[in-house]
């Protein structure tokens, strides 16, 4: 009898050591591809890519079909110039307007920690000269899409499409305005904040190619309609100076952070809600709008 219970509780012990083993080498496995993910395999990158890396900040929201040619086109771009990179998607999944000035700002918070320097970058715009160089802009921003060669925007003040920054230069203008829900004119006012502070807008040199094939530009205008509308008041006061808002007071909510890979590219897709004021921006939505709102 005694020999039958020291069986069994034998049996039991093997049994329950079978089961604490296995949770243990599922919780090991599991931190391991956590950690994989988390770092995107940073570890394959040579340490003589240099100290710096780029954040790849793009404002998004449903152009998933752009998206899919960006994420491993502009990871294998910056692979060839040896530029230690993330791509930091910045979805936009709440039911305001688009706000691709606040959903910048987003980002730069998102990176700043892993990344000395960001490209504000248009999902919609690819970058096809090999001369066009991503690399730290120590001296003064750097807009790679320069309308000399941009496909379809060609005034002088123009800085939109990709622009390079350090952190310190982002954070010494106080980032980009809060207050453009809709499409256009933030870049405009990101110019004026860069000029006020004395910084030195460079662009590229000795480009050998056009406006035809610097970029591929994937905007379908027929598909893709820009929010143009101007609602209450927007039209006289997005086209000030913002003094108010920018970096500092952005407000947003996080929702979740996923990690995907487009053709073996690595990127992390944050989703975001943005915070509306409505008493500064009544126009953040497509409705009429209801100004006893708050934050």
């Amino acid at each position: 009898m005694r020999t039958m219970k020291r069986l069994i509780g034998g049996l039991l012990f093997l049994l329950v050591l079978s089961v604490a083993l296995s949770v243990l080498l599922a919780l090991t496995s599991l931190s391991s591809n956590c950690l994989e993910t988390s770092i995107y395999k940073r570890e394959k990158e040579p340490t003589s890519w240099g100290p710096h890396r780029l954040a790849v900040i793009v404002p998004f929201r449903d152009r998933f079909e752009e998206l899919l040619q960006f994420v491993p086109h502009i990871h294998h771009f910056l692979n060839k110039q040896k530029v230690k990179h993330t791509i930091y998607i910045i979805n936009q999944v709440d039911k305001l307007r688009f706000n691709r000035a606040s959903l910048i700002n987003v980002g730069h918070l998102l990176s700043q920690k892993d990344c000395d320097y960001l490209a504000m970058h248009d999902v919609d715009l690819l970058p096809l000269n090999p001369k066009l160089n991503y690399s730290y802009p120590e001296n003064g921003p750097f807009h790679i899409a320069s309308p000399e060669y941009h496909p379809k925007y060609h005034y002088s003040t123009f800085v939109g499409g990709i622009l390079l920054l350090t952190k310190e230069q982002f954070e010494l203008v106080n980032g980009l305005s809060n207050r453009y829900w809709g499409w256009g004119l933030e870049d405009d006012e990101f110019f004026a904040r860069m000029k006020e502070a004395k910084l030195n807008i460079s662009r590229p040199q000795n480009v050998n190619s056009g406006v035809h094939n610097t970029f591929k530009h994937l905007h379908d205008r027929s598909v893709r309609r820009r929010d143009t509308a101007r609602l209450f008041n927007q039209k006289e006061e997005t086209r000030k100076r913002d003094r108010l808002t920018g970096l500092a007071d952005v407000k947003y909510e996080l929702v979740s952070t996923q990690y995907i890979t487009i053709d073996q590219a690595p990127a992390v897709l944050h989703n975001i809600k943005l915070i509306c004021n409505y008493t500064l921006t009544p126009w953040c939505e497509h409705k009429s709008g209801n100004t006893k709102k708050m934050l």
